[in-house]
Formats: structure tokens, C-alpha cells, sequence
């Protein structure tokens, strides 16, 4: 194999080759993608970076919706890395991460290709909302995957897809004919600690067991080198029950059969500074796992940050990059894993008084939080039912009984290959 060959991820060849593909067309040769690469307008050949749009929908007030979209092409063959932000309209930390992440990258440096949709839901970010205005619909629920029984969701059903399903479509067939590997950065709730959200990945009719294995293998490498506390996602067969199934990484994952995850940058409506400064640390790294690459000191910032400096040179605690990928990776609060959980649940109406922060560490039986009257008297204390750590506070002082207070990380010991139909422990 030539210089794409993934040498830092824990897998056969022939296992990255099955995973990290592209569909090639005839005259490629056997490995990676080394043609022009075209996605809407922008259209790069090797050597390249082309800036362009993918038109995804009319508008009733005339013109067309478009997503920005940015091809970088390596001067060398390699995978091709999908990076996508800004799916809800007011998580603004992953659009400046992708943005910087291309104006970083130089493609004689670059192995591959990278391609950024720095904007996947403009309807929303024009009012800083987390839904476009289409319909009101969540954009990260309508992407094409698979039910519970392995039928794709579209079948036979009774009314035909609105706008943002239309749109989502849209953006799962163009990754779906390029893509290798994708992270879809995201935000969560108002001072959240920055985690990666790890599906399930699950097995039926559309591949066996052994074939998930292999992909859930080189799926943990992406994973590892992005250097943030992992968060199992939702367990089967609630990961279906939410409609999990239908976002962008899990559509990617568990219908394409491509690696995908779902990074979470800390909170929503403004740059964190400092988180976006340790995300791009953390794209690099993933690129040079998967050798496009040669280390997360390649990308070359000088004219980028201006006042903040380049991650190439420095980090938020002044050092170089180079030297401190592991050092600016965000380490787990606990050693055991974990999945997210939406909990502890009020039990009477009123006003929650939080006692935890983001990140602190809790056992199952600790008071977390007290719920008051308007005069400020106590009527219940709310304990964990598990061991685990804090993620975020939900939004919000006033709860209703059955109310969630916290996202958590709660201790998982669930397996990580699922069938599709069955319970996910």
C-alpha cells in the first residue's frame, strides 16, 4: 500500500480498506481516492482547495438554500474525511472548528481528501435557533438508516418527506458516494463538558456479526484520537425509540457502514474559544491516526487566529502542539465506561436548586440536587441511582415531576455489537 496506508490504526488492511472507502470509479487504482473530487460546486483535483455550495432545497421567496461546502485535496492519495458542524442553528463552536480546520490544512501536507460543511442547517443559524424553520423539524433526525428489522424507514409509508428530510437526503447521498470517515461536531447544553457521543454498532440484515466487529474496531481508533471523554450513546432498543438511528452519525455508521461519531463541543450560541482551540488538536490527531497526516503539529495557521495564535504553535497552555496531543486530550472523570443518561427525574414540581457542576463525579445514593417552593422551602432531595459523572445541568430552574436535571455518564456495561432487533445489553 502506498503513503495511505493507516499505519497508526489497530486493523488488518484489508479491514480498513472495506471501511475506509470510497466508491471507485474505473481507473482508480486499489486504495483511495486520487481523482477530482466534486460535491456541489466545489470540485478540486488533487493539489487543491475548492470552495463551492450544494444546493439543497427552493425557497418559497425564490433562490435556493445551499450549504457552504469546502474541498481540500491532498497532493497524495488517501481517505477521504467528511467534517460537518453546525447541524442545529445555535451551536456555533463546531462552525468556527471547521472553518479554522480548512484554513489550516495546506494539500501538499495532506494525504486524502478532507470536505467541511462548516453550515448544515442555515434556516437555523440565521436566528441562532437549534431547529430550521422549515417545518420546525430537528434536522438530525430524518437522515436515511435503517429500522429495527433492517427496512429502510422511507418504505411504504404513508406521507411523503417534508423539506428537511428532503435536505438531509440530500447530504447522506453525497457522503454516502466519497466517504470514509465522518465527525459531526456538535454542541449540548450550556457549560457541558466537550465528549464524544459512541453508537452501538449493530448487526442483521444488512451485514453479520464478524463484518460489525471489524467495523466497530476501526471505528475505536477514530474515536481514541480525538482525545475526549467517550459517552456510549442511548442502548438498543431505546437508541431507536429516540430516533438516534436517523442522525447524521448514526445514519453513517449503522446504515452506510462507515466510521461516524458525534462530537460534543462544550455549550451552544457562542465560540468557546478554548474548546474550539482543543478541537482542532483533536481533528489532527485523528487525521494523522489515519494518516493523512503526519502528526498533529501539520496544520500550518499562521494567518487564522491572529490574537489567539496558531494551534500549530501554541495551545491554550502555551506550549506546542506537536508536543502535547496527548497532553490537550480531555481524560474520562472515571475509568469505567460509560452511556448517557437523562436523570435523576424530579419527583415533585418546583424549583431545582442544582448541586453539581460539569464533570463532577457522583455514586449512586448521593444527594445531587433539592427542589424548592417559590419561597425557597425544600420538598424533596433528589439522589443518583447511579454511579457516574455530570455532563451538563439541563437548562432551566423550574421543573415539572418527572423533569430530567442532569445529562450524565452513567457506568455502561453493555456490549459495544448489537443485533439490530434485540435489547442492546
Amino acid at each position: 500500500m502506498g503513503p495511505g496506508a493507516f499505519k497508526s490504526c489497530p486493523s488488518s488492511p484489508e479491514t480498513l480498506l472495506k471501511y475506509y472507502r470510497c466508491r471507485y470509479p474505473v481507473g482508480f487504482d486499489a486504495g483511495f481516492r486520487r481523482a477530482i473530487m466534486n460535491i456541489g460546486t466545489a470540485r478540486a483535483d488533487p493539489g487543491e482547495v475548492s470552495q463551492g455550495w450544494l444546493d439543497v432545497t427552493d425557497l418559497p421567496t425564490g433562490g435556493t438554500e445551499r450549504l457552504p461546502v469546502v474541498v481540500v485535496a491532498g497532493e497524495h492519495e488517501g481517505p477521504t474525511l467528511w467534517v460537518t458542524a453546525s447541524l442545529h442553528g445555535n451551536e456555533v463552536t463546531p462552525l468556527a472548528v471547521a472553518q479554522d480546520l480548512v484554513r489550516s490544512l495546506s494539500p501538499t501536507d495532506l494525504r486524502g481528501t478532507l470536505i467541511a460543511v462548516p453550515i448544515l442547517n442555515p434556516a437555523g443559524l440565521r436566528l441562532t435557533k437549534r431547529r430550521s424553520y422549515y417545518h420546525r423539524d430537528d434536522p438530525n433526525r430524518y437522515f436515511p438508516a435503517l429500522d429495527r428489522e433492517g427496512t429502510p424507514e422511507d418504505e411504504e409509508r404513508a406521507k411523503p418527506p417534508r423539506t428537511q428530510e428532503r435536505i438531509d437526503r440530500r447530504v447522506h447521498d453525497a457522503i454516502a458516494e466519497s466517504a470514509n470517515a465522518l465527525l459531526d461536531l456538535h454542541t449540548a447544553q450550556v457549560g457541558s463538558l466537550p465528549y464524544l457521543i459512541r453508537d452501538q454498532v449493530c448487526f442483521g440484515p444488512e451485514r453479520d456479526r464478524e463484518t460489525a466487529e471489524e467495523l466497530n474496531e476501526t471505528f475505536d481508533a477514530v474515536l481514541s484520537a480525538m482525545g475526549l471523554p467517550v459517552v456510549n450513546e442511548f442502548p438498543v432498543p431505546e437508541y431507536f425509540e429516540r430516533n438516534f438511528h436517523r442522525t447524521l452519525s448514526g445514519s453513517v455508521l449503522n446504515t452506510l457502514g462507515i466510521p461516524a461519531a458525534t462530537v460534543e463541543l462544550g455549550g451552544h450560541t457562542v465560540v468557546d474559544e478554548a474548546v474550539r482551540e482543543r478541537a482542532l488538536c483533536g481533528l489532527a490527531r485523528v487525521m494523522a491516526t489515519l494518516d493523512m497526516l503526519d502528526g498533529p503539529g501539520t496544520l500550518d495557521t499562521p494567518d487564522v487566529f491572529g490574537a489567539f495564535g496558531a494551534v500549530s504553535d501554541r495551545t491554550s497552555n502555551g506550549t506546542n502542539a506537536n508536543e502535547t496531543a496527548t497532553a490537550d486530550s480531555i481524560d474520562s472523570p472515571v475509568s469505567h465506561p460509560v452511556k448517557r443518561h437523562d436523570g435523576p427525574r424530579v419527583s415533585n414540581t418546583g424549583i431545582v436548586r442544582h448541586r453539581l457542576e460539569p464533570g463532577d463525579i457522583v455514586e449512586a445514593g448521593d444527594p445531587v440536587a433539592e427542589v424548592v417552593t417559590p419561597h425557597g422551602e425544600v420538598t424533596e432531595t433528589v439522589e443518583s441511582a447511579h454511579d457516574g459523572y455530570v455532563l451538563a445541568r439541563k437548562p432551566g430552574v423550574s421543573v415539572y415531576a418527572n423533569d430530567a436535571i442532569y445529562s450524565m455518564a452513567v457506568r455502561d456495561d453493555s456490549d459495544r455489537v448489537v443485533p439490530r432487533d434485540g435489547d442492546g445489553e
